[in-house]
């Protein structure tokens, strides 16, 4: 399977994740231990050693190493949270893959293969146009998709709960593992194509380039707060980005269209669109 319009996918998307996931992630900054009182600076220490008549050892502190310290356990705790995260993608994704799988073999033995996998790709490109409309905000049905997981959620949502203040790098990543089963529609999109991956290592790969393409954005939320939240939540950034989903499902139709004997040819529209599976 093709995994970089799935990557690209994840990074167009996360404007949406910021909503999401932004503000647990921007969190994470703001939990760090107490910190020791840095040492004076030079200027602190001439001034003292001014004052007393008596010689001193003037300690310096290295400019920024305070910040610098702060910004490494910052940057452990984000990382561990995201990772956390894309390793729950990865376990739903295999599940899907293989589940999947399962179906494939017993559509192969009825004679079925063939529109089954073309019946999953259409469906799966149908599931990116809606997503790119709703990331545009000119549809918004794919919000009552997320309820599909709400039970679950509510069982994990108290364990999540214990984790706060996510303070050191376990708890980072346990909230990660927990917090990858948020009821979300673009997950359960990326979902959708995973079971069309054809197996559970698949499936697996399809989640992880997903979350990858995550990656960039949750990591500068988490590290620099609410400017970057600021900035996606700007409908004019939600509607490109929701645009540039939409050609990726409106793609992949055309290369269904092909598949169905319409004459589009492949070539380039595979590298923009999810592939089918085993090269249908």
């Amino acid at each position: 399977m093709n995994l970089l319009p799935i990557f690209l996918v994840g990074l167009m998307g996360s404007v949406h994740c910021i909503g999401m996931c932004g503000g647990i992630v921007g969190a994470l900054s703001s939990a760090a231990p107490a910190r020791p009182t840095p040492a004076p600076t030079l200027a602190s220490a001439l001034a003292s050693q001014a004052a007393s008549p008596l010689p001193r050892v003037i300690p310096i502190r290295i400019a920024g190493s305070a910040q610098v310290q702060a910004f490494g356990r910052d940057l452990v705790r984000v990382l561990g949270y995201n990772l956390g995260r894309l390793s729950s993608y990865a376990l739903a994704g295999a599940l899907a893959g293989g589940i999947a799988a399962g179906l494939l073999r017993g559509a192969d033995v009825l004679g079925w293969l063939a529109p089954a996998q073309t019946l999953a790709y259409v469906v799966t490109n149908l599931v990116l146009v809606l997503l790119g409309l709703y990331l545009t905000q000119w549809w918004t049905g794919m919000s009552r998709m997320e309820q599909l997981g709400s039970g679950l959620w509510a069982r994990l949502r108290p364990h999540a709960a214990r984790l706060v203040p996510v303070d050191t790098p376990a708890k980072a990543l346990l909230l990660g593992s927990l917090w990858g089963w948020l009821p979300c529609g673009m997950v359960y999109s990326a979902l959708l194509t995973a079971l069309m991956a054809g197996s559970a290592v698949q499936g697996a790969l399809t989640m992880l380039a997903f979350g990858t393409g995550t990656l960039p954005v949750l990591l500068v939320a988490g590290l620099s707060g609410a400017r970057l939240r600021q900035l996606a939540a700007r409908p004019a950034v939600r509607r490109v980005a929701g645009v540039i989903v939409l050609a990726f499902g409106i793609l992949g139709l055309l290369r269904a269209a092909e598949i169905g004997g319409l004459g589009i040819a492949r070539g380039w529209i595979d590298v923009f669109c999810v592939s089918p599976v085993h090269g249908v």
